[in-house]
């Protein structure tokens, strides 16, 4: 379980470094277990020029490096068309806009599930251990409801 929260984590950094640098159309791919898929995530985004695609994917790098995650592989920097930086569980696209629509990776992974940033930053879900927190002030409130009126007396004698 800590290994999937670090993940999404690795992730939400990397998507940061993304808008910190105005990327575009910042998608992520949630890909499937069984689809033969290398990786969990595709992280994928545009820039407008070389330049800014280049400062893209430096800003994800030192981003990751600062929380000790170093890229495993990276192709395609120096002609900052599409630059491709893997993290084994995930992999982030860095696409001018005219090969983002060449390569199409969004219509190539259609079985993959699409995430919208937000979805992935979204804080987590309340815990187990806070549902039966508020499960047991249930118990005690629906058990204050019903006790009778002797019990009522004496819980009110001791607070």
């Amino acid at each position: 379980m800590k290994k999937k929260n670090d993940l999404k984590l690795q992730v939400c950094e990397a998507i940061l470094a993304c808008q910190d640098k105005q990327a575009d159309d910042v998608t992520i791919l949630e890909l499937e277990k069984d689809s033969g898929a290398f990786t969990d995530y595709f992280v994928m985004c545009s820039g407008t020029n070389p330049r800014q695609i280049q400062a893209i994917a430096d800003a994800v790098d030192e981003r990751l490096e600062a929380l000790g995650l170093r890229v495993t592989h990276s192709e395609g920097y120096k002609q900052a068309e599409w630059v491709l930086l893997d993290y084994v569980d995930f992999v982030v696209h860095v696409f001018s806009e005219k090969a983002r629509q060449f390569y199409d990776l969004e219509r190539l992974w259609k079985s993959a599930k699409r995430l919208e940033p937000a979805e992935l930053m979204a804080k987590p879900r309340r815990t187990a251990m806070a549902g039966s927190i508020a499960g047991s002030t249930a118990a005690k409130s629906t058990t204050a409801k019903t006790a009778s009126p002797a019990v009522k007396k004496t819980r009110k004698k001791k607070a």
